[in-house]
């Protein structure tokens, strides 16, 4: 191995990757894209329809290194409380006691998200941005590694309350969980016929891979890949242009050009390179986009999506040489 400081094992991210694939079949860039967001400390939406792995892959990465794990299922009647934690009196002591809610953790699954009203969702705010809970007047930190995963079923919209675009920004990826591919589908049936019940795996069982350690150590490392200047000019231009893109009301925010620079990074060192290409670029637009870019009315009623405007922006831009 290489003693350059942006080397890493690469075995231990390679066989987490393959150990959640093992467990959760079919979703393979998914499960690459939650690498890269847990290299960058970014929080992730993960999008689909139900019964496609999305809670079960969360659960097994938290167990597989090793970190602190609270789920919190959201529903219109949790209240902001509930998530944070709040400060109860004690009559024998006559004192507050603060109870802590389950944002205090290292790896937060928010289940159905967009379950929950605004005024809850706006609990994940500070937490998300600042790695801090405020409560009373008191601030509260949180763990280092402190990372949220939001789950969303694309299809049921009765009853949901959409996220508004500053909750939105704090996700570095909204990635989506699609349909496994017929092999893979196929290769689920054999196991289910095989007495392999997913929803029966016991996660405790699983043996850790790495720690929370061990991915801070990688955070650190990764912070060390170089970025030459003409591809910093090539990123701002391709912010620019979803800003100035006639079909698009907002385009990418000067946060999500750092998370953009950042997760680029941690996407080259898990491809094994001390340097930023623009291909590492071109693979974090999609998720890093999709959820901040927003159509203009008319647009919307032409049908359009903003896919088809990340890919063309990707297209129109010339590569730095």
């Amino acid at each position: 191995m290489s003693s350059s400081p942006v080397n890493h094992p690469s075995s231990l991210f390679e066989r987490l990757n393959s150990a959640i694939s093992r467990i959760v079949v079919g979703q393979t860039a998914v499960v690459h894209h939650l690498m890269v967001a847990l290299l960058s400390g970014g929080h992730v939406i993960l999008e689909g329809v139900p019964g496609t792995g999305k809670t079960l892959t969360v659960k097994a990465l938290s167990q597989l290194i090793k970190a602190d794990f609270r789920r919190i299922q959201l529903t219109p009647d949790v209240l902001p409380s509930d998530i944070l934690g709040t400060n109860i009196f004690d009559l024998n002591t006559r004192s507050f006691t603060l109870k802590r809610g389950p944002v205090f953790t290292e790896i937060l699954l928010a289940d159905e998200i967009n379950r929950t009203p605004p005024k809850t969702q706006s609990a994940l705010l500070e937490a998300m941005e600042e790695q801090q809970v405020t409560l009373d007047g008191d601030r509260l930190l949180l763990p280092d590694l402190f990372w949220v995963i939001a789950t969303q079923n694309s299809l049921e919209f009765e009853g949901t309350y959409p996220l508004p675009e500053a909750q939105l920004d704090r996700f570095l990826f909204k990635l989506v969980v699609d349909y496994p591919s017929p092999s893979a589908e196929r290769q689920m049936l054999a196991h289910a016929q095989a007495g392999l019940q997913t929803k029966r795996v016991n996660l405790e069982q699983l043996k850790p891979i790495a720690t929370v350690d061990h991915i801070l150590t990688a955070r650190r490392l990764v912070q060390q890949v170089e970025v030459a200047d003409p591809l910093l000019d090539y990123l701002m231009t391709l912010v620019q242009r979803t800003r100035q893109h006639p079909d698009l009301s907002l385009g990418a925010s000067p946060r999500s050009a750092v998370a953009w620079l950042q997760a680029s990074k941690a996407h080259a060192w898990l491809e094994g390179r001390s340097f930023v290409t623009p291909d590492d670029l071109k693979a974090i637009a999609p998720p890093l986009l999709r959820h901040r870019l927003i159509l203009r009315p008319e647009a919307q009623l032409d049908g359009l999506q903003t896919e088809p405007i990340i890919a063309a922006i990707l297209s129109q831009v010339p590569v730095p040489r």
